[in-house]
């Protein structure tokens, strides 16, 4: 019995020590080892695959999360006319009156607003007006227009007074989509139409908004833009001045969510808010990492790299060992689909081999010692 005794105990810690290399579950390497240049030589450890970019959590991976505060969108989107002015279109309405000769002018009625009473501007451009006739109008300001009829109705009205108006708006619009309270079209008038005009007309934001992803369609190009950088940050660079055909599409927010895992409280997926999410909001939300069993050194970040990267992965690690780390861990600001991930501990990860390996090494203690006590029997 002593013999098959000793037997089993070899085999037990020849299990525990294979069981060093074969520890079940996902993990992440916290030594230095595993950050090895690729330009350096050196065999100690294997390196990181081309994919993978790694960088520390420090104050200058901080500094170089500007926001939107920083940034501006595209040129093409800055450039303004000096001076805005409305140009007539088809469908639009006019009401052009002159003065002492209400002859010449269409009463509105007390049942006929100017809209219904005014000249309309015809699918030929044109509109027609008595001892005028046609006139061409679209692509003209009112201001030419005035000027084109005072000139030709002075043949037959001296030094008329002559003033037109747009009763009705209806020729150009801009479309607002997406996560607001009343999508819908939207006229463009003699006022500047501006982001925060249109999506205040569209009735706000809804509760599902996505403020920071907000898309602006124009001329078959996207152009990404941010109203948190105009609400909340004061950024005017944001307010663009929208141009007839215009769509604005506000993205929801339901589906912005980081991914939580690893040596956590509650491993899940954690909302974005419409501020966003830092990391120790993330962690927060996930109950914080299990003191007993995490490694503190490898709090990390899986994002995917943008498209014009020469990898695809940006691995971010964040040291807290010493608590007062975690001030950075706040203000590192994630990005929707990020993965954080806490790694286990040494000590936790030996303690899960044992955990595996023990019903094991319990059937073969105990199958051994029924043996032995059956082999006393017979001798």
């Amino acid at each position: 019995m002593q013999i098959t005794m000793k037997k089993l105990l070899m085999f037990a810690l020849l299990a525990g020590l294979s069981g060093c290399t074969i520890v079940p579950g996902s993990h992440i390497s916290t030594s230095p080892g595993w950050f090895v240049d690729e330009d350096d030589g050196s065999e100690e450890a294997e390196p990181l695959p081309d994919v993978v970019q790694v960088h520390a959590i420090t104050t200058n991976v901080l500094d170089g999360d500007a926001g939107d505060s920083k940034s501006q969108p595209a040129p093409e989107l800055l450039e303004e006319p000096r001076d805005y002015d409305y140009t007539i279109g088809i469908g639009d309405v006019l009401q052009i009156t002159v003065w002492d000769h209400p002859e010449l002018t269409i009463p509105a009625g007390s049942m006929r607003s100017p809209s219904e009473s005014g000249n309309w501007v015809h699918n030929d451009g044109t509109v027609f007006y008595p001892y005028v006739g046609k006139i061409k109008v679209v692509g003209l300001k009112v201001t030419e227009i005035r000027d084109l009829i005072a000139k030709r109705i002075s043949e037959y009205i001296e030094n008329p007074q002559v003033d037109v108006t747009v009763a009705a708006f209806r020729s150009q619009r801009v479309y607002v989509t997406g996560a607001v309270n009343q999508p819908g079209a939207y006229p463009v008038t003699n006022v500047p139409l501006r982001l925060l005009d249109a999506v205040n007309a569209a009735g706000g934001l809804n509760e599902l908004a996505d403020w920071q992803d907000v898309t602006l369609s124009r001329g078959g190009k996207e152009y990404h833009l941010s109203l948190r950088a105009v609400y909340q940050q004061g950024n005017p660079a944001y307010n663009v001045l929208l141009r007839p055909g215009d769509v604005v599409n506000v993205a929801r927010n339901d589906d912005n969510k980081v991914f939580v895992m690893g040596a956590v409280a509650q491993a899940k997926p954690v909302p974005m808010t419409r501020n966003g999410l830092t990391l120790a909001e993330a962690l927060s939300a996930a109950g914080g990492y299990t003191e007993d069993t995490a490694d503190a050194s490898g709090i990390f970040v899986l994002r995917r790299a943008p498209a014009d990267s020469d990898h695809q992965v940006d691995l971010y690690q964040l040291n807290a060992k010493d608590a007062t780390a975690l001030i950075l861990a706040d203000g590192f600001h994630l990005h929707s689909r990020d993965i954080v991930y806490v790694t286990t501990s040494p000590i936790a990860r030996w303690n899960r081999v044992i955990k595996n390996i023990l019903p094991t090494f319990q059937t073969i203690y105990y199958g051994a010692l029924a043996a032995d006590r059956v082999r006393d029997l017979d001798e």
